[in-house]
């Protein structure tokens, strides 16, 4: 297993980007020249039990967390890319989004692409390029599995400590 910094970093950046590059939209990361050359050749999983979202509560405009993982919190892989920069000596990473799912569009319309464990060997095969790697995403993705429950704002500062982050709040949707 090898580590990259989070947020990708193009190969022929000079400097840290300013905008964040964390997510790459499967729309656009064959054609965007951030993430084209990584799409090609240079494909990861990251590894997760879960990811948050957050919405804005009608009540009072605050930010509600929503914790979003498969059945019993089963762990997945996210479909990736990488790059390793020369120039500062970085390697980075980030994830590929498409359009949410119906049952979680509500709480945000994009998410990460989960992939099913089955066809990890073929994304990292850079044999697949272009429209077919695309199509191979979205067939192969397993986020309409997700299930979701509203968790504590605690998770919103930086100062929790990171205990109860899966304990859901009763009565949420």
């Amino acid at each position: 297993m090898d580590y990259g910094r989070w947020w990708l970093v193009p190969f022929f950046a000079k400097e840290l980007p300013k905008a964040a590059m964390f997510n790459a939209r499967i729309e656009t990361v064959d054609t965007s020249g951030a993430f084209r050359e990584s799409f090609k050749s240079k494909r990861c999983l990251i590894p997760a039990d879960g990811y948050f979202e957050w919405t804005t509560s009608a009540e009072d405009g605050k930010k509600d967390p929503w914790l979003l993982q498969l059945p019993e919190g089963k762990p997945f892989s996210f479909a990736g890319l990488w790059v390793h920069n020369d120039k500062l000596g970085i390697t980075s990473c980030t994830i590929i989004t498409g359009p949410a799912v119906e049952h979680i569009a509500h709480i945000h319309t994009r998410m990460p692409i989960m992939l099913d464990p089955a066809a990890y060997e073929a994304w990292l095969d850079p044999s697949v390029q272009g429209a077919d790697a695309k199509a191979f995403l979205i067939e192969n993705e397993i986020d309409s599995q997700l299930e979701f429950h509203r968790v504590g704002r605690e998770v919103n500062s930086s100062r929790y400590d990171g205990t109860d982050t899966k304990k859901p709040i009763l009565n949420s949707l």
